[in-house]
Protein backbone atom coordinates (compact mmCIF):
# COMPACT_ATOMS: atom_id res chain seq x y z
CA UNK A 1 0.00 0.00 0.00
CA UNK A 2 1.22 3.60 -0.69
CA UNK A 3 2.33 5.51 2.03
CA UNK A 4 -0.57 8.29 3.02
CA UNK A 5 0.94 11.82 2.47
CA UNK A 6 0.59 14.55 4.81
CA UNK A 7 -0.91 17.54 2.92
CA UNK A 8 -0.75 20.80 4.93
CA UNK A 9 -4.01 23.35 4.03
CA UNK A 10 -3.98 26.59 5.32
CA UNK A 11 -7.52 27.91 5.10
CA UNK A 12 -9.42 31.09 6.25
CA UNK A 13 -13.19 30.18 6.70
CA UNK A 14 -13.98 33.34 5.21
CA UNK A 15 -13.82 32.57 2.06
CA UNK A 16 -15.91 30.75 0.38
CA UNK A 17 -13.71 29.78 -2.97
CA UNK A 18 -11.25 28.19 0.08
CA UNK A 19 -14.44 26.65 1.49
CA UNK A 20 -15.04 24.46 -1.94
CA UNK A 21 -11.00 23.56 -2.60
CA UNK A 22 -11.47 22.65 1.30
CA UNK A 23 -14.90 19.71 0.31
CA UNK A 24 -12.38 19.10 -2.77
CA UNK A 25 -9.74 18.08 -0.37
CA UNK A 26 -12.19 15.68 1.91
CA UNK A 27 -13.48 14.04 -1.31
CA UNK A 28 -9.34 13.47 -2.13
CA UNK A 29 -8.60 11.98 0.68
CA UNK A 30 -11.28 9.24 -0.15
CA UNK A 31 -9.55 8.61 -3.33
CA UNK A 32 -5.67 8.77 -2.91
CA UNK A 33 -3.85 8.24 0.73
CA UNK A 34 -3.58 11.51 1.97
CA UNK A 35 -4.58 13.22 5.09
CA UNK A 36 -4.95 16.59 5.61
CA UNK A 37 -3.82 18.65 8.38
CA UNK A 38 -5.62 21.53 8.51
CA UNK A 39 -3.89 25.27 9.28
CA UNK A 40 -5.31 28.52 10.13
CA UNK A 41 -4.44 31.42 7.78
CA UNK A 42 -6.34 35.18 7.20
CA UNK A 43 -7.56 36.98 4.65
CA UNK A 44 -7.31 40.53 7.10
CA UNK A 45 -3.46 39.81 7.58
CA UNK A 46 -2.78 39.47 3.67
CA UNK A 47 -4.18 42.50 3.14
CA UNK A 48 -2.93 44.28 6.07
CA UNK A 49 -1.78 47.96 3.99
CA UNK A 50 -2.74 46.76 0.19
CA UNK A 51 -4.17 48.85 -1.99
CA UNK A 52 -7.38 46.81 -1.97
CA UNK A 53 -11.22 47.99 -3.18
CA UNK A 54 -12.96 50.10 -0.11
CA UNK A 55 -15.97 47.25 -0.62
CA UNK A 56 -13.69 44.41 -0.31
CA UNK A 57 -11.84 46.04 3.15
CA UNK A 58 -15.66 46.47 4.54
CA UNK A 59 -15.86 42.84 4.14
CA UNK A 60 -12.72 42.31 5.34
CA UNK A 61 -13.09 44.13 8.64
CA UNK A 62 -14.40 41.61 10.66
CA UNK A 63 -12.91 38.57 9.50
CA UNK A 64 -10.72 37.93 11.61
CA UNK A 65 -13.17 36.99 14.23
CA UNK A 66 -13.79 33.55 12.89
CA UNK A 67 -10.45 32.62 12.70
CA UNK A 68 -9.97 33.86 16.23
CA UNK A 69 -12.45 31.07 16.84
CA UNK A 70 -10.77 28.62 15.49
CA UNK A 71 -7.30 29.54 16.65
CA UNK A 72 -8.78 29.76 20.03
CA UNK A 73 -10.15 26.24 19.46
CA UNK A 74 -6.71 24.99 18.42
CA UNK A 75 -5.21 26.65 21.42
CA UNK A 76 -7.11 24.28 24.23
CA UNK A 77 -8.14 20.95 21.79
CA UNK A 78 -4.99 21.11 19.56
CA UNK A 79 -4.95 21.43 16.37
CA UNK A 80 -6.54 17.80 15.31
CA UNK A 81 -10.48 19.77 15.53
CA UNK A 82 -9.47 22.47 13.34
CA UNK A 83 -10.51 19.71 10.19
CA UNK A 84 -14.17 19.07 12.02
CA UNK A 85 -14.87 22.82 13.45
CA UNK A 86 -13.79 24.06 9.54
CA UNK A 87 -16.24 21.72 8.80
CA UNK A 88 -18.96 23.21 11.05
CA UNK A 89 -18.35 26.60 10.42
CA UNK A 90 -18.03 26.41 6.76
CA UNK A 91 -21.25 24.80 6.58
CA UNK A 92 -22.85 27.74 8.27
CA UNK A 93 -21.14 30.64 6.72
CA UNK A 94 -21.64 29.15 2.67
CA UNK A 95 -23.77 26.31 2.38
CA UNK A 96 -26.42 27.92 4.58
CA UNK A 97 -25.42 31.29 3.35
CA UNK A 98 -24.44 33.18 7.04
CA UNK A 99 -21.42 34.76 6.15
CA UNK A 100 -23.40 37.23 4.99
CA UNK A 101 -25.33 37.66 8.14
CA UNK A 102 -22.86 39.08 10.46
CA UNK A 103 -25.63 40.42 13.30
CA UNK A 104 -25.81 36.39 13.56
CA UNK A 105 -22.17 35.33 13.88
CA UNK A 106 -22.52 34.65 17.30
CA UNK A 107 -24.85 32.35 17.48
CA UNK A 108 -23.40 30.86 14.07
CA UNK A 109 -20.00 30.27 16.03
CA UNK A 110 -21.89 28.80 19.24
CA UNK A 111 -23.59 26.52 16.83
CA UNK A 112 -20.38 25.47 14.94
CA UNK A 113 -18.55 24.83 18.40
CA UNK A 114 -20.94 23.13 19.77
CA UNK A 115 -21.33 20.29 17.17
CA UNK A 116 -18.06 19.87 16.85
CA UNK A 117 -18.09 18.47 20.58
CA UNK A 118 -15.83 21.92 21.83
CA UNK A 119 -17.33 24.13 24.60
CA UNK A 120 -19.22 27.02 23.10
CA UNK A 121 -17.91 29.60 25.51
CA UNK A 122 -14.88 29.72 22.69
CA UNK A 123 -16.82 31.86 20.82
CA UNK A 124 -15.91 34.50 22.82
CA UNK A 125 -12.27 35.24 21.57
CA UNK A 126 -14.02 36.50 18.43
CA UNK A 127 -13.52 39.96 20.22
CA UNK A 128 -10.30 39.20 21.52
CA UNK A 129 -6.68 39.68 19.86
CA UNK A 130 -5.25 36.78 22.43
CA UNK A 131 -5.10 34.50 19.66
CA UNK A 132 -3.81 37.09 17.07
CA UNK A 133 -0.30 36.33 17.67
CA UNK A 134 -0.63 32.49 16.69
CA UNK A 135 -3.02 33.14 14.01
CA UNK A 136 -0.28 35.84 12.51
CA UNK A 137 2.54 32.85 12.92
CA UNK A 138 0.39 30.12 11.33
CA UNK A 139 -0.44 32.58 8.29
CA UNK A 140 3.13 33.53 7.81
CA UNK A 141 4.32 29.91 7.82
CA UNK A 142 1.75 29.33 4.83
CA UNK A 143 2.76 32.65 3.04
CA UNK A 144 6.55 31.43 3.49
CA UNK A 145 6.15 28.81 1.19
CA UNK A 146 4.64 30.68 -1.66
CA UNK A 147 5.31 34.06 -1.42
CA UNK A 148 2.82 37.72 -0.68
CA UNK A 149 0.75 37.43 -4.41
CA UNK A 150 -1.50 35.00 -3.38
CA UNK A 151 -4.65 34.10 -1.05
CA UNK A 152 -6.57 31.22 0.37
CA UNK A 153 -6.43 28.08 0.16
CA UNK A 154 -2.04 27.73 0.22
CA UNK A 155 -1.66 23.53 -0.05
CA UNK A 156 1.77 22.09 0.90
CA UNK A 157 2.44 18.78 0.31
CA UNK A 158 6.15 16.93 0.07
CA UNK A 159 7.87 19.82 -0.09
CA UNK A 160 6.05 21.34 -3.05
CA UNK A 161 2.96 24.53 -1.98
CA UNK A 162 1.23 26.51 -4.22
CA UNK A 163 -1.91 28.98 -3.91
CA UNK A 164 -5.44 26.73 -4.80
CA UNK A 165 -6.98 25.33 -6.76
CA UNK A 166 -9.62 27.98 -7.60
CA UNK A 167 -12.28 25.32 -8.22
CA UNK A 168 -16.42 25.43 -8.69
CA UNK A 169 -18.17 23.37 -8.17
CA UNK A 170 -16.09 20.66 -5.70
CA UNK A 171 -14.80 17.48 -7.76
CA UNK A 172 -16.10 14.26 -6.46
CA UNK A 173 -14.64 10.90 -6.40
CA UNK A 174 -12.92 10.08 -9.70
CA UNK A 175 -12.64 13.52 -10.68
CA UNK A 176 -11.59 14.65 -7.44
CA UNK A 177 -8.45 12.27 -7.77
CA UNK A 178 -7.81 13.27 -11.28
CA UNK A 179 -7.77 16.93 -10.60
CA UNK A 180 -5.27 16.07 -7.29
CA UNK A 181 -2.86 14.27 -9.78
CA UNK A 182 -2.96 16.96 -11.93
CA UNK A 183 -2.15 19.97 -9.46
CA UNK A 184 0.55 18.37 -8.47
CA UNK A 185 2.24 17.42 -11.34
CA UNK A 186 1.93 20.37 -12.36
CA UNK A 187 3.17 21.69 -8.93
CA UNK A 188 5.77 20.11 -8.93
CA UNK A 189 7.43 20.71 -12.17
CA UNK A 190 10.52 22.90 -11.66
CA UNK A 191 9.78 26.67 -12.65
CA UNK A 192 6.31 26.56 -13.00
CA UNK A 193 4.77 29.63 -11.44
CA UNK A 194 1.69 30.57 -12.42
CA UNK A 195 -1.86 29.18 -14.72
CA UNK A 196 -4.92 30.99 -14.78
CA UNK A 197 -8.18 31.91 -16.56
CA UNK A 198 -10.97 34.14 -15.63
CA UNK A 199 -13.44 32.90 -13.30
CA UNK A 200 -17.24 32.63 -15.11
CA UNK A 201 -19.22 31.25 -12.35
CA UNK A 202 -19.87 31.75 -8.61
CA UNK A 203 -18.99 29.60 -5.63
CA UNK A 204 -21.06 26.25 -6.06
CA UNK A 205 -21.43 24.54 -2.95
CA UNK A 206 -23.49 20.87 -3.69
Amino acid sequence: MSETKIVDFWFDPFCPWAWITSRWMVEVEKERPVRTRWRIMSLAVLNEGKDIPQEYRDKLSRAMEPVRVLAAAEAKYGDEVLGALYTELGTRFHNEGRRKRPETWTETFEEALTAAGLHPELVRAAESEEFDDAIRASHNEGIELVGEEVGTPIIAVEGVAFFGPVISPIPRGADAARLWDGVLLVASTDGFFELKRSRTRDPIFD
